[in-house]
């Protein structure tokens, strides 16, 4: 026990930061060379020997399309292209990639853009010898045989131009409107896929054209940002008073705003290759040719030397660049596609006037994860340690109120720790890290408010629930509005903490499968079962006590992978605060009135957080439970400072950690693994930049915050099913009994979080502080509705109540469901409905005739006078 005093002691701290200095100075960042990262694989070559250049390529049915396209027969002479109207089919028939004959085209015809739709593959526009094209056609392969139909056709005519897909819009950008290269264009075009359907279709929309010079040959990709799916254009050529220009720039179109931005340079010139985005935040540039070598008035021979063979990979996030390592085959003049779980690269260029048939198909390569002796060693220790604490205060628990109240004797600091390691979780220490790593410092607001709900906390939730002695929270809406309402509300409190206690270990197992070795699934189980034995064993004592102990090596492992981090970026201190102005990575509020954007509004933050905090501290068992386990009210109030106090300085360290993270990699970006999610990036620099021990402890510190809330879910959601339901019930004859009663429950709820939590490992969720704040909304909202109603109103009764509840349910299925509602007002919503349907549902019914004394704000004044009147 005295350990766990030294925690809380300023000797304590001192040690702790003179280690956290000395790991800084003794451990720097490690290197890491920049490695080849994808695998390339030959299928059979297009049935067409000498290849193509310029086809459309797409996927339909699970069918590779290839079709149209232009060569040259060898050997090459002048003005000879000849140009192509078959269409190939590659399909996959027990295991083995096997040609089929899928036809022809309307006319031979090259050069144009495609993309897969769910409605087929989208062809657009195109040349021949003698004209450019504005047709565009669907390919749909029916498994015999590809039928073509006739989509609006272009604006204008379009050759050597690319196209991308984001959502259900189509969008085309620059290329030709005529043979020769002055007539190049900045057009962006858009068609909505959704309304090809109709009888009669959308025409194309003319949208902002790029600002920067006319192109063709030019790559476009779409990828996320990190707020949303964006438009990337980058390089190609122009040709302007019979000077040739070659580019490397790179622009983002954002769909949302409307608007073009021009992002880093690329590291050399780059047209008529391939990108295609990959991963959450990663494009690939696959091929490409540069001024040296796509000049077509130079003598041809088959000794040329070809295109570049070199792969760049762009980074939507830090706006930087890195090799991809060396490849095969430079094909240029075609279009990647994602089929068969790979890249697919369909014949091509790869030197002037000359084809390969070959089709390669692309994976990626995910980096070593090895963990290393010494890390399992530190990770163990500290896992075993927990279930040590577990089993030592096992032998203290001699009745429920011991499992689960501590007997009313733990310190108030310890409560205090509890309250914080329960609200921080796993998600915090890689959610919040990499929100602020792919956006900006919005959502800090949202946590800064914790102080000021803490004053609702103290002076009205705290007094209630100590007034009526509450080992659970929703004894109180039983007093207020009668069994019904405790029962729904204690049914939503128990299925809300199971849904979260797999949210939370699933994408905590997620995001500590680039950092360790382990599976989502075995992390999950490790979380899952570890928890359900310390919790099990003792109650919320251990619970609280491992609860302080996890604050301490959260906190310590992040302080020191700031240090790290910060150290590790190119020019230290002043190169991470010189990044993150230049980047704005500290704004702090988004001035819109926008709610569903993607950068988040000052005002939804407000009032999302301030609705969040507000339910989790007065209608949360999780937190109330915290409540009754200090010998006073006063003790109680100081444990809720004590959360309140450490929130700030812990937001800071975690958003600063997202911010040195982004600093760390646009500074070193070949250390970026694209096979990763936005989630994964903080425990990706544990796995590789973090001497070993080190990153075992802040490992550990991981799975120390998924485990406090784990826990604490198991806990709470056992103590209102004994509290709520059995012991109504009279479903145990002596106190002994409730306590094994207790005991199963939280073995059982245990085992069926856990379960989930392996059902629920989702690798496409884009964030997982996004997800959890859903989760929340969903079901918080109309528990704070709830206890607000009964404490800020005389006039609602129990059919307002439960009327209230039920309105507001389904408005959160439907705000979840059916709408683009930022997940941050859930909470408010929730609240807000439940609030005015339950008010004004109660003021049609007659009035109940309870006895409020003590259980609204406007009588808990009255209560006090008659308890001292009763002393008297």
């Amino acid at each position: 026990m005295q350990i766990l005093f030294l925690l809380n002691s300023r000797r304590f701290c001192y040690l702790a930061a003179v280690c956290i200095c000395f790991s800084v100075l003794a451990f720097p960042i490690s290197t890491v060379e920049a490695r080849d990262w994808l695998k390339w694989r030959e299928l059979p070559p297009l049935p067409n020997e000498l290849g193509v250049a310029g086809p459309f390529a797409g996927v339909d049915n699970d069918a590779l399309i290839v079709a149209g396209g232009a060569n040259f027969p060898r050997p090459v002479w002048e003005n000879d292209k000849q140009w192509v109207d078959q269409i190939h089919v590659l399909v996959k028939q027990q295991g083995e990639y096997v040609w089929k004959d899928g036809g022809r085209l309307p006319r031979p015809i090259a050069y144009g853009a495609s993309v897969s739709t769910p409605n087929g593959v989208l062809c657009i526009g195109g040349n021949d010898a003698e004209h450019v094209y504005r047709d565009v056609f669907l390919l749909r392969w029916d498994g015999t045989k590809v039928t073509t139909t006739p989509c609006p056709a272009l604006p204008a005519p379009c050759c050597y131009c690319q196209a991308a897909i984001i959502g259900t819009t189509a969008y085309v950008a620059c290329g030709q409107q005529e043979l020769g290269l002055e007539s190049a264009t900045n057009t962006l075009w858009a068609l909505d896929l959704t309304k090809l359907s109709d009888t009669v279709p959308q025409d194309w929309k003319l949208l902002p054209p790029l600002p920067g010079p006319t192109r063709a040959f030019a790559l476009v990709a779409a990828q996320h940002d990190g707020f949303r799916d964006s438009l990337y254009v980058i390089g190609g050529r122009r040709s302007e008073d019979g000077a040739t220009q070659f580019l490397r720039d790179v622009w983002r179109y954002e769909p949302v705003a409307n608007e073009w931005k021009q992002r880093r340079d690329a590291p050399r010139i780059i047209m008529a290759g391939e990108a295609i985005g990959m991963g959450q935040s990663h494009i690939l540039i696959l091929g490409g040719a540069d001024e040296n070598n796509f000049d077509n008035s130079d003598e041809l021979k088959d000794q040329h030397p070809g295109f570049p063979r070199e792969a760049f990979s762009y980074h939507t996030i830090t706006d930087s660049w890195s090799s991809a390592g060396e490849i095969p085959e430079n094909l240029v003049t075609t279009t990647a596609v994602r089929w068969d779980g790979a890249i697919i690269l369909p014949s091509g260029e790869i030197r002037p006037r000359v084809r390969s048939p070959h089709i390669w198909r692309i994976t990626p390569i995910a980096s070593d994860k090895s963990f290393g002796t010494l890390n399992y060693v530190v990770l163990f220790a500290y896992l075993l340690a927990m279930v040590g604490v577990g089993v030592y205060f096992a032998r203290m628990n001699k009745n429920t109120d011991d499992f689960f109240r501590g007997g009313m004797r733990i310190p108030w600091w310890a409560a205090g720790c509890s309250i914080f390691a329960t609200m921080l979780s796993s998600l915090t220490f890689t959610g919040i890290p990499s929100k602020a790593y792919a956006q900006d410092w919005v959502y800090a607001i949202g946590n800064l408010t914790i102080p000021l709900v803490a004053i609702v906390a103290v002076y009205v939730a705290l007094p209630f629930y100590r007034r009526i002695d509450a080992t659970s929270a929703y004894e109180y809406l039983e007093m207020r509005f009668g069994r019904p309402v405790r029962v729904f509300a204690s049914a939503s409190f128990a299925l809300f903490h199971v849904f979260r206690m797999a949210v939370v270990m699933s994408l905590t197992g997620l995001a500590l499968a680039v950092a360790t070795p382990l599976s989502p699934a075995q992390s999950v189980l490790l979380m899952g079962v570890l928890s359900i034995l310390y919790c099990t064993m003792g109650g919320i004592e251990a619970v609280i006590w491992t609860d302080t102990i996890q604050t301490v090596v959260l906190l310590g492992g992040a302080m020191l992978a700031i240090g790290l981090l910060v150290s590790g970026v190119d020019g230290g201190v002043s190169g991470f605060l010189s990044v993150a102005a230049s980047d704005s990575k500290f704004n702090l509020a988004n001035l819109h009135w926008d709610a569903t954007d993607a950068q988040t509004a000052f005002w939804v933050i407000i009032v999302g957080a301030i609705a969040q905090n507000l339910s989790s501290y007065t209608a949360d068992q999780a937190v109330v439970q915290r409540y009754m386990t200090t010998p006073n009210e006063t003790l109680a109030a100081r444990s809720i400072w004590t959360n309140a106090v450490l929130a700030v300085p812990a937001t800071l360290l975690f958003f600063g950690i997202g911010t040195a993270l982004h600093a760390f990699y646009q500074s070193h970006p070949e250390k970026l693994d694209p096979t990763i999610t936005t989630d994964q990036i903080f425990p990706l620099f544990i796995a590789r930049e973090i001497p070993a021990g080190l990153a075992g402890l802040i490992v550990a510190g991981i799975f120390a915050a998924a485990q406090s809330t784990v826990s604490t879910s198991m806990n709470s959601t056992a103590t209102t099913i004994v509290t709520d339901f059995l012991k109504p019930l009279n479903c145990c004859r002596t106190e002994h009994g409730y306590l094994n009663a207790a005991r199963l429950c939280t073995l059982l709820i245990g085992i069926a979080g856990t379960c989930l939590g392996l059902v629920f490992a989702n690798p496409e969720i884009r964030s997982l502080f996004d997800a959890f704040i859903i989760v929340i909304g969903l079901f918080m909202g109309v528990l704070g509705g709830l206890f607000l109603l009964g404490a800020l109103t005389r006039r609602a009764n129990q059919f307002g109540a439960m009327t209230g509840a039920l309105v507001g349910a389904g408005v959160m299925f439907c705000l979840w469901k059916y709408s683009t509602l930022n997940g941050y007002l859930y909470t408010a919503c929730g609240i807000t409905v439940c609030f005015v349907v339950g008010y004004v549902a109660s003021l049609v019914t007659p009035q109940s005739g309870r006895d409020l004394t003590g259980l609204t704000i406007f009588d808990a004044r009255r209560s006090e006078l008659k308890n001292q009147h009763s002393e008297t």
